[in-house]
């Protein structure tokens, strides 16, 4: 069982949950794009988009990227936003903060770039100097660099979990007298609270504006708002500066995005609202020319939905496939994408073909009311050919990396165990299980708050909560604490038997591929790895080691595969 915007990915890099997490993309001073819950895409993506890519292939953060105009708001008083002296270039730092709380998850699995920082970075006009500083790699180098003046302007992006960070860093830079933008999927969905912490607010994506921010910062006119809007993916746009790493780490991986936006409008997942319900495409030819240019053999490919739903969407993606394997550097890379793509035979000979040794898939329960509350369409009419479509990706040669989130109104305590007995039975590579978390900027959030669901609202404090390995809303047919405690389980049964080789030798099978089976070995390591290192957290938490129960013995059945 492997872990799972995402991220964002997600990504999409987005947040964290129990399992490797990939990322999902947008762009914005969501310096950033995330998998299916948060997705960040303005300055910055999952803050607030889905959330669902983490873990072991990444971190669990989605990315997105942003583009829009600048608002008509009046500029800030200098006391507030020090203008820097006219006529010089601006030295400029994107920043992605990281939770305190969720401290330890990110050096377990490969570092994945913050895409959205890299796109912005792309963005930034002549005679300026940019960097990078990704909290991944730890603390010390914000803290340092920033109270050592070394920058004129910093640029936040935050996913909903690293927002009180955020704040934090946002506070040392006024102290410094140090101008701040912030952006992101939680700065889009809640600015007024966001304006309290930075001199600037970039609302939505910011392909568009960013050089405008730039342009503003160095007159000493940063205005307090700018507002992006949904961006062409034409001439260049949504391209990543993929040689630039963090000035405190080297990421292991290249990120890279070929289109924005999702039309299946889960409740709880941001990207509809943020990106846009229609897949946006880039240039084909600018996606092979940034393909060819990432210095990475492995790349994540950070779209919140490769395949997409439709014939129309197929067609796109399959003849991005053709260009790669016909002009494209030599890349296995993986990616995010609909279960109705396991119906194509074509569109999986030409992805293997092309590179691709997984897909991540948001399956989110096997319950169908969960579906239809979820508004998740798209699966619940495929529910009863899950296993059908997860055979059909692994016959290509490419695995299957399941995501699952508990918490919905019809699970229980026994929801967590069920379901990994299950994954098992339809034959999933790995899969990451994650609180079901109302993320700002969602339609469960707002729907949640209005019926006085939501607990954990000592904000900004609170935000660290947000990580999807913490409950902080009640569930209708458990208390919040049994839903942790039924997924503590799980991570306590994951850190502590042996079932990684078997996982990989059972996907070696299914797919007749060894990189796609290294590559599923690598996420359930990692997913181990995360599993012992909450476990002294949840030890402390709980206060109590999992006694033996008939939800364990599931557990544990479904780790040994017997079905």
């Amino acid at each position: 069982m492997g872990c799972r915007r995402a991220a964002n990915v997600a990504a999409s890099r987005q947040q964290h949950g129990i399992g490797p997490a990939p990322v999902r993309s947008g762009a914005g001073l969501f310096f950033g794009p995330a998998r299916r819950s948060n997705h960040d895409a303005s300055l910055g993506r999952h803050g607030s988009g889905s959330g669902r890519t983490h873990g072991a292939l990444a971190r669990g953060i989605s990315f997105h990227y942003a583009s829009g105009t600048e608002s008509a708001s009046p500029a800030r008083s200098p006391a507030l936003s020090p203008p820097v002296e006219k006529g010089i270039n601006v030295r400029i730092v994107l920043i992605n903060p990281v939770s305190r709380r969720t401290e330890g998850y990110h050096t377990i699995g490969s570092r994945i770039p913050q895409l959205g920082l890299q796109v912005l970075a792309e963005l930034v006009p002549d005679g300026h100097e940019v960097e990078i500083i990704d909290e991944i790699f730890g603390y010390d180098a914000t803290d340092a660099y920033i109270q050592a003046g070394r920058y004129d302007l910093v640029g936040l992006t935050a996913y909903t979990s690293g927002a009180t960070r955020a704040y934090e860093i946002g506070a040392m830079c006024r102290r410094q007298g140090i101008p701040i933008v912030m952006g992101g999927p939680h700065a889009s969905a809640v600015p007024d609270e966001v304006s309290q912490h930075a001199d600037a607010v970039a609302i939505g994506e910011c392909d568009d504006i960013w050089p405008t921010i730039v342009r503003d910062a160095a007159a000493g006119q940063l205005q307090e708002r700018y507002q992006g809007k949904l961006a062409q993916l034409t001439y260049g746009v949504g391209r990543a500066n993929q040689t630039l790493q963090p000035v405190n780490g080297t990421y292991d991986v290249s990120s890279i995005q070929t289109s924005r936006g999702c039309p299946v409008g889960c409740e709880y997942c941001s990207v509809t609202r943020f990106n846009g319900a229609p897949i946006r495409r880039r240039d084909i030819d600018d996606i092979i020319e940034e393909w060819n240019s990432t210095p990475k053999r492995f790349l994540f490919v950070v779209d919140d939905n490769f395949f997409g739903v439709g014939e129309k969407h197929a067609v796109w993606a399959k003849e991005l496939l053709r260009e790669i394997i016909k002009r494209g550097k030599k890349r296995l890379w993986f990616s995010q994408t609909t279960v109705n793509m396991g119906d194509d035979r074509e569109g999986l000979r030409l992805a293997y073909k092309a590179g691709c040794r997984g897909m991540l898939i948001g399956f989110e329960t096997l319950n169908a009311e969960s579906l239809k509350d979820y508004h998740k369409g798209i699966n619940h009419k495929n529910l009863d050919r899950y296993r059908e479509l997860v055979r059909g990706f692994q016959r290509a040669g490419i695995s299957v990396f399941g995501a699952f989130i508990i918490g919905a109104d019809q699970d229980t305590m026994d929801t967590v165990s069920t379901t990994a007995l299950e994954s098992v039975r339809l034959g999933i590579d790995t899969i990451q299980i994650t609180n079901l978390t109302p993320l700002p900027g969602t339609a469960m959030y707002d729907r949640y708050m209005a019926e006085g669901r939501i607990f954990a609202t000592n904000y900004p404090e609170d935000w660290e909560r947000y990580t999807f390995v913490e409950t902080v809303y009640k569930p209708q047919n458990l208390s919040a604490h049994q839903l942790d405690e039924a997924i503590y389980e799980l991570r306590h049964i994951a850190a502590n038997v042996p079932w990684v080789w078997k996982r990989t030798l059972r996907t070696l099978i299914r797919t007749r591929s060894l990189t796609s089976a290294l590559f599923i070995h690598g996420m359930n390591k990692g997913w181990k790895r995360l599993a012992k290192t909450q476990a002294p957290r949840d030890e402390a938490r709980f206060r109590l080691i999992p006694k033996e129960s008939h939800r364990t013995s599931r557990i544990r059945q479904a780790f040994s595969m017997a079905k």
